[in-house]
């Protein structure tokens, strides 16, 4: 009888370490999101991990117009030097710590015409982002948004003259 009771004894270890070991994983996941933002001063897209777990970037793929690109770069007809932006290759791998975000694109608007703002609008409108990414227990996952969000905020071509008539 005893030794019924050992190995009973040893089998619920095991599942117990099986659980506790289930639990542990999914406490760290980590949970990535794409964010766009258009303020006063900046135009930026992030990712940033909303989980409790590191987030690993492995590949961001840039599609314009049905074509794949690697750097966001590719994507614009932007001045490189003029906006912060990230670079990833398959020897390159960003990890995203918890409640902390990556910068994807992130442009300093502030002394900019109306005109410039919008062109930079459209232009990121026409993009959409696909992250292949995976946690630390190697579990792959990815996520993907388009950029239409900015086309929503074009504003119209006489908007300042409107303003003026208001004030």
């Amino acid at each position: 009888m005893a030794t019924i009771f050992s190995v009973l004894a040893l089998f619920a270890t095991f599942y117990q370490l099986y659980l506790q070991r289930t639990h542990n994983e999914k406490s760290l996941r980590p949970l990535g999101q794409i964010d766009l933002g258009d303020r006063k001063k900046q135009i930026y897209v992030y990712i940033p991990n909303n989980g409790m777990g590191p987030l690993i970037i492995d590949k961001l793929t840039f599609t314009k117009e049905g074509n794949p690109y690697n750097n966001i770069g590719d994507c614009l007809n932007l001045d490189p030097k003029s906006y912060w932006h990230i670079l990833l290759n398959d020897s390159t791998k960003k990890v995203i710590l918890p409640n902390s975000h990556l910068v994807v694109f992130e442009k300093n608007i502030e002394n900019h015409s109306v005109e410039e703002i919008d062109r930079i609008r459209k232009e990121l409108s026409s993009i959409t982002l696909k992250v292949d990414c995976r946690d630390i227990y190697d579990n792959k996952f990815t996520f993907e948004r388009n950029f239409e969000w900015f086309s929503s905020i074009v504003l119209p071509k006489n908007w300042t003259v409107e303003i003026s008539k208001i004030i």
